[in-house]
């Protein structure tokens, strides 16, 4: 049924409904708030990628090592 995925026509359709559905004065509004959603997610999805590369847990501070024979 869906083999041969969205075509350049079902964009056009989906543009059009998304247009008369919310008007021509909002959609400036809502491509720059969903820019700032995306803009934001990206830098989260980088943070959390760094902090992760660190092998750090967070919140777990460093313990010095403790020898086998203490004694």
């Amino acid at each position: 049924m869906l083999r041969n995925g969205l075509e350049p026509w079902h964009l056009l359709i989906v543009a059009i409904v998304v247009i008369v559905l919310f008007g021509s004065k909002k959609l400036p509004d809502t491509a720059r708030s969903l820019g700032r959603s995306m803009r934001i997610l990206k830098s989260e999805a980088k943070a959390l990628k760094e902090e992760g590369g660190s092998g750090a847990v967070p919140g777990e501070q460093a313990r010095p090592a403790m020898p086998a024979d203490a004694g």
